[in-house]
């Protein structure tokens, strides 16, 4: 009983993980930070390409060293290098310290990404509540968004006062929080469907015969990314689209604030939302939804009033965003045996990339071409075919 006590408090110490996480002050002025410290725009740019092939080369193997020797301390090790990366930032100076932390970061990411949701559905599977994955999964995106949205508004005023390193001294001290909290966890014991050890080298082989003998798993998973992938091109250049269509500057802040809290509810409320629909009738629809409002964006520039109409459609684009990633990992992680769990859990991140990068593309290209109003219009034409592929194949679907 007490075993089953210390696996349930594991969820509220991830999301006290998660909140201090991205409890980041720092974030808000990294660019100028960086600059300040002698950072050009094409340095950044290497340290970019750094952090991507840190990623590509690692993802994997992580996920497999978390399913070997436990999700805890992939954890760990994610908290304790970036302690070590905002220690480093307050006092570079030099290219190679900023590329040493992108480097580390990329180490970081790879470690939790696989290993954060595996050690919360192991968690809930000793307590008998595995039917409750996506409301807990809500709940930790939640705690996200809220520290994001206070270490935005917190880290932005502090500027006025006080000199850039504080944020970051502020950051690493978030983030020694984090460590702490994550030495506190529970390992728990892995269920495997089948009593054989599994040899690192089968762990890949098995993860891709495991997508391509649940199709539906596969239709369901290429949806989220999809909509992961075309979501990154609203996170990344919303600013552009905001200043192309004539919306004030001095109101960005505040928008930024608002399109994090705009993906609150449907973490919140997306388990509530999978008792009383089909997944088939919640991802179209979210798709849908997402096809929808980049065709907006899209037409948005010929129209008066295009501001309204363009704020309207990234907000509702951000409301229903919340509601899929709960629905898409849940979906994958109630079929995943969990002996393999961050394994396959670390191809769906690496696939998702793999596709934003494609798209990315195409992105660039009609941007280039008709500015960023044809970059969303080729977003909408990809969530447009999807959202037929989802409709035509969803008999694959299990419910």
């Amino acid at each position: 009983m007490n075993m089953k006590c210390n696996y349930k408090s594991n969820i509220w110490k991830l999301c006290a993980i998660r909140f201090f996480h991205n409890l980041i002050p720092a974030y808000v002025i990294e660019r100028l930070f960086w600059e300040q410290r002698g950072m050009t725009i094409q340095m950044v740019v290497y340290t970019e390409i750094i952090y991507a092939i840190t990623i590509v080369l690692l993802e994997i193997p992580t996920g497999i060293i978390a399913d070997k020797w436990g999700r805890k301390r992939m954890m760990v090790l994610d908290a304790l290098l970036g302690c070590c990366e905002f220690l480093i930032l307050v006092f570079a100076t030099k290219f190679w310290h900023f590329a040493a932390v992108v480097f580390l970061s990329g180490i970081g990411r790879s470690a939790c990404s696989g290993s954060e949701n595996a050690l919360l559905y192991d968690s809930l599977m000793h307590s008998n509540e595995t039917q409750y994955f996506e409301k807990y999964l809500g709940r930790l995106n939640a705690c996200d968004f809220l520290a994001s949205i206070l270490a935005a508004l917190s880290g932005s005023i502090m500027t006025r006062w006080f000199e850039f390193e504080l944020n970051y001294w502020l950051s690493f001290i978030s983030m020694m929080i984090s460590l702490g909290i994550s030495l506190t966890l529970t390992e728990p014991d892995i269920y495997s469907e089948s009593n054989e050890a599994i040899e690192l080298s089968k762990y890949v082989t098995d993860s891709v015969l495991f997508f391509r003998k649940n199709p539906g798993v596969c239709l369901v998973v290429f949806s989220g990314m999809i909509a992961g992938s075309a979501l990154n091109f609203i996170d990344e250049f919303w600013q552009i689209y905001v200043n192309r269509i004539g919306f004030p500057v001095v109101f960005f802040g505040l928008l930024s604030a608002g399109f994090l809290l705009f993906r609150l509810p449907g973490n919140v409320f997306a388990y509530a939302l999978k008792k009383r629909y089909s997944y088939k009738v919640l991802i179209s629809g979210v798709i849908a939804v997402y096809t929808a409002g980049f065709v907006c964006l899209w037409i948005s520039k010929d129209y008066s009033g295009s501001e309204y109409y363009g704020l309207t459609a990234i907000s509702l684009i951000y409301i229903v965003s919340g509601i899929l990633e709960p629905i898409v990992t849940g979906y994958l992680h109630h079929r995943i045996d969990s002996t393999m769990r961050a394994t396959i859990d670390s191809f769906q991140y690496l696939g998702l990339r793999a596709i934003a990068a494609i798209i990315g593309l195409g992105f660039g290209y009609f941007s280039s071409r008709f500015d960023i109003f044809g970059g969303y219009g080729f977003i909408a034409l990809i969530c447009g075919t999807s959202l037929i592929c989802i409709l035509v194949l969803s008999k694959v679907i299990v419910e």
